[in-house]
């Protein structure tokens, strides 16, 4: 009887209502687009609508997704910092691959999509680390493990830095510099699975080290789908919110480089923010490893995968807003990010509030550039 009672505790009666809840936003969406497409009406009303709707999915999908990811690294003994670099990064990264590859196969018959790729990418670095760590930080102060810093810290900055060189020695990625970046990644990812036992001895342990797997809720199986659940429904919700306020976007007669900086960097991010936000409060090695795998995952896997579809090469009225404004406000803003990192090795919120404002500079940089015709 008290077996019974457990498998229908509240932990698994508050899955299943977040189960409901999943289910109604997402047919809402559905149901809204199908209204909006054969009965018209507002278009703005509309699209105001959807991303009420789609912000409400992507919040509720990701603290879903956190637990499911959660639950695995507890019961395959990883630590969380490892499991936000890996399943986690390259889950919430997942908008971003997928923004860039369908860019890159319409590069032939709109050459400045290539601009809009290579800002959404810079665009989502710079966001994560600017916008999203300095919400994170500013609501809930993080500590930062010296060993995170050191390893992936660094990682993240060369990746970028990389990312960077073969931009500026050829205004674009080839697709042998596409592989490259593809090969590096894929390499990294490897050595922490790899290495996952001494990570985690190094680290002094985890949450995961102290934890009887009798009283997690759910088996490993059911994780699994929570997790496949919570990142499909958060990318869909991702999409839904990167479509809408690209369209508006678009009527406003904005450069694809900033759109893609500004719009489309700052909607494929927020599967990121979410997941930072929540796991915050939870796990600060998920947190923490989100971002960080999330950077390091956007300027090698995502930017790679879709320059072997189609080489990328920015445009002459791209080049210049990229080179001078995106690319250098990326590359400084990661170097103070990880200084503050290094400082205390802890992120206070007055740290934050300086993250916020870099982002906000930043978007009045690109307004003064955009108005002075770049």
């Amino acid at each position: 009887m008290a077996r019974g009672n457990k498998l229908m505790g509240i932990p698994q009666l508050l899955q299943f209502n977040t189960l409901l809840m999943l289910g109604a936003l997402f047919l809402a969406i559905i149901a809204s687009q199908v209204l909006s497409a054969n009965f018209g009406g507002n278009g703005i009303l509309f699209s105001v609508f959807i991303l009420a709707l789609a912000l409400g999915l992507l919040v509720v999908s990701a603290d879903f997704f956190i637990e499911g990811a959660k639950g695995l690294a507890r019961r395959g003994g990883l630590p969380e910092v490892v499991i936000g670099l890996t399943i986690v990064s390259i889950g919430t990264s997942l908008p971003e691959i997928l923004v860039t590859s369908t860019s890159a196969l319409n590069v032939d018959k709109s050459p400045e999509v290539a601009d809009f790729a290579i800002g959404g990418i810079l665009g989502s670095v710079l966001v994560q680390i600017t916008l999203i760590l300095g919400f994170v930080a500013l609501v809930k102060g993080l500590k930062i493990r010296p060993s995170w810093l050191k390893r992936d810290g660094l990682i993240m900055m060369l990746s970028l830095l990389l990312m960077a060189l073969f931009l500026i020695t050829g205004k674009g990625i080839t697709r042998l510099e596409g592989f490259i970046l593809s090969t590096l990644y894929i390499t990294y990812i490897s050595w922490l699975l790899y290495n996952r036992k001494e990570i985690m001895d190094n680290e002094g342990g985890n949450d995961a080290d102290n934890i009887d797997l009798s009283s997690l809720s759910w088996s490993g199986a059911a994780y699994c789908v929570m997790v496949i659940i919570g990142l499909a429904l958060a990318v869909f919700a991702a999409h839904h919110l990167v479509v809408n306020a690209s369209d508006l976007a678009y009527e406003m007669n904005i450069p694809h480089s900033i759109i893609g900086t500004v719009v489309s960097g700052l909607g494929t991010s927020l599967p990121e923010l979410t997941i930072a936000f929540m796991a915050a409060k939870r796990s600060q090695g998920v947190a923490i490893g989100t971002l960080i795998g999330s950077n390091i995952t956007d300027p090698l896997l995502s930017i790679g995968i879709a320059s072997m579809v189609h080489p990328l090469y920015l445009t002459d009225a791209g080049s210049d807003m990229i080179m001078l404004v995106i690319l250098p406000a990326t590359i400084i803003s990661t170097a103070i990010a990880l200084l503050l990192m290094r400082t205390s090795y802890e992120f206070k919120k007055w740290e934050g509030i300086t993250l916020i404002m870099a982002y906000l500079i930043f978007l009045a940089v690109c307004e003064y550039f955009r108005r002075a015709g770049f």
